[in-house]
């Protein structure tokens, strides 16, 4: 089997091609593993799908399933565009989340995300308040005044307490810098970019954030959030670290 290994600005994938859907939990967990295996914050197994260009199947890094994965669907779409399987620079996939549409330039990808869903607006926890919102998988989000104030017991605390990944974001009109802990991971990631949405829509929602802004996570890489008639989109460079062949 021929693997491919994509990082999208520090939040890096294992994808290949299949034929046919399977529980490949198993593997996912295997492959993943950054000691025992390839290393991953995910897998991505692309397949046929008659209405469109492909459909997906997402492995967190434990094994799990998820619907969504923000710069996982950027790194599948170029995947997708270099293979073959999707053309003209462009890319419309099925996800758990529903179907996804991309734009391929070069490096630079551009995902349409799935509509946002605001679940609640206040939620009280440890003295400030959260939201929580589904951007294709849960999300918990604080705004704080320094991204640096990040506490990985409290993270892990509120994941478990709201089956949620959780957010803290610190938004600057035109800019906004975010930091996240990830379910499935089990640990803070250095990009998520349903996460980086669910930050943008709370911040946007609040009055603190443009319509287009620039957006930093823990990796320090440059993304771009924006909303454009209704549609969020999320675009920034993907890397394709290398191909290899696995042993049974």
């Amino acid at each position: 089997m021929t693997i491919t290994k994509y990082s999208a600005n520090g939040n890096d994938f294992i994808i290949f091609i299949a034929q046919e859907k399977a529980d490949r939990s198993q593997l996912a967990a295997q492959l993943c593993h950054r000691q025992n295996g390839i290393g991953a914050d995910g897998m991505v197994v692309v397949l046929p799908h008659q209405s469109y260009d492909f459909e997906w199947e997402f492995y967190n890094a434990d094994g799990s399933l998820a619907d969504m994965c923000g710069n996982a669907s950027r790194a599948v779409a170029h995947f997708a565009h270099e293979k073959g399987i999707s053309t003209g620079g462009k890319a419309e996939f099925l996800t758990g989340a529903g179907v996804i549409r991309a734009t391929i330039n070069g490096l630079y990808v551009i995902s349409d995300m799935p509509p946002p869903r605001i679940i609640e607006r206040h939620i009280e926890e440890e003295g400030e308040v959260w939201w929580l919102l589904n951007t294709g998988v849960p999300h918990l989000v604080a705004i704080r005044e320094n991204v640096e104030d990040f506490d990985i017991d409290q993270m892990r605390r509120l994941r478990h307490k709201y089956n949620a990944n959780v957010n803290i974001c610190t938004p600057k009109q035109e800019e906004l810098f975010v930091r996240t802990y990830e379910r499935g991971v089990e640990d803070e990631t250095l990009a998520c970019g349903t996460g980086m949405v669910a930050s943008f829509v709370r911040s946007h929602q609040e009055g603190l954030l443009n319509d287009n802004v620039k957006t930093t996570p823990r990796s320090g890489d440059e993304l771009y959030i924006s909303l454009e008639n209704g549609v969020y989109r999320f675009g920034g460079k993907v890397t394709k670290t290398f191909v290899a062949e696995t042993i049974d």
